[in-house]
């Protein structure tokens, strides 16, 4: 908060922003007015997510999008069929969304097959809701299979990346 009130009306409007919060199940909720700014925000200890405030992007249109290889062919995409749970280097995803690989359009990947990744470097985006969650890696090492392809859906727990 910004503004030197009384500090019972703030009380009351946090309080009352908190009640709003819950009763619609926001993860964020803020107010602006006058010379008043309140932010209140919602934390979960088990996410595993970073969530940014990063511009949404769509792909780009099929028509003008280049020929795309079957998957596992190009840039070190392997197929996803096989099973990944039982190795400790696959990083799942957290959530239901889209998958992107850069930042943005045209700029390079976060990470390729062969990058040496820190724990908790962001090595994809999820876009769920037209929010961008940093997906960060659970783990220090290298790439060792991109299994997602740019742009593309994923489920709650699907692998993403391997880091060996």
């Amino acid at each position: 908060m910004t503004k030197a009130s009384s500090p019972n009306a703030d009380q009351e409007l946090i309080e009352a922003i908190a009640k709003l919060l819950n009763e619609q199940n926001l993860a964020e909720i803020e107010i602006e007015r006058e010379d008043l700014r309140v932010r209140v925000t919602r934390s979960y200890a088990s996410q595993a997510v970073q969530q940014v405030a990063v511009p949404a992007y769509a792909p780009a249109p099929a028509a003008a999008a280049a020929p795309v290889a079957p998957a596992g062919v190009a840039a070190g995409i392997a197929p996803a069929h096989d099973d990944l749970s039982s190795n400790p280097g696959t990083l799942t995803s957290p959530m239901v969304g889209t998958a992107y690989l850069s930042p943005e359009p045209g700029k390079p990947a976060f990470a390729s097959v062969g990058t040496k990744v820190s724990e908790g470097q962001t090595v994809l985006i999820i876009e769920a809701m037209k929010t961008m969650n940093q997906i960060p890696a659970h783990r220090s090492g290298t790439i060792s299979r991109i299994l997602v392809e740019d742009a593309s859906p994923v489920e709650y727990g699907q692998p993403l990346v391997v880091i060996e």
